[in-house]
């Protein structure tokens, strides 16, 4: 099996997912389950076909949350140090066309989200920016069309 790399950040909500999915959503999805079979005839009853849909999808993301968690390599993010840029880093992009800045730290593939200034450590970026230091340019190819940064900040936090 592979080892799944995660800061310690992605380990502990994908164990509260984990916990929400199993100690609240399965409850709720039986009683609604029960309670959609009281209503009788089960071939015509859209609410029990829901019901089962939603429980077949609660348990299916469970079954994959702890194989995730059972895989896990948790890296301790903060006890890392260095100039090159590697999983768990915070790096700081100015895009050399626009002179935008960008934030993204690298993480694992579960946790990963753009949104939230987290990228994957197998996207595009991620992987072009593995071992860059401060000053290095970068090329991402990206759906897109290709982007030019330069590396201004590499920290760990």
């Amino acid at each position: 099996m592979d080892r799944v790399p995660l800061t310690a950040r992605g380990f502990a909500a994908l164990e509260d997912e984990l916990k929400r999915r199993q100690q609240q959503d399965r409850p709720r999805i039986i009683e609604a389950i029960a309670e959609a079979r009281a209503h009788g005839d089960l071939s015509e009853n859209a609410e029990y076909h829901s019901a089962k849909e939603s429980q077949s999808l609660n348990e299916g993301r469970i079954l994959e949350l702890e194989s995730l968690i059972g895989r896990a390599e948790v890296i301790d993010v903060t006890k890392l140090n260095g100039e090159t840029v590697k999983f768990g880093a915070t790096v700081t992009l100015v895009d050399e066309d626009t002179e935008a800045e960008k934030i993204w730290q690298i993480v694992g593939e579960p946790e990963a989200d753009v949104k939230s200034g987290r990228v994957s450590i197998a996207s595009p970026i991620g992987k072009a920016l593995i071992g860059k230091k401060v000053g290095d340019s970068v090329e991402v190819r990206t759906p897109s069309g290709a982007k030019s940064y330069e590396v201004t900040m590499v920290r760990f936090q």
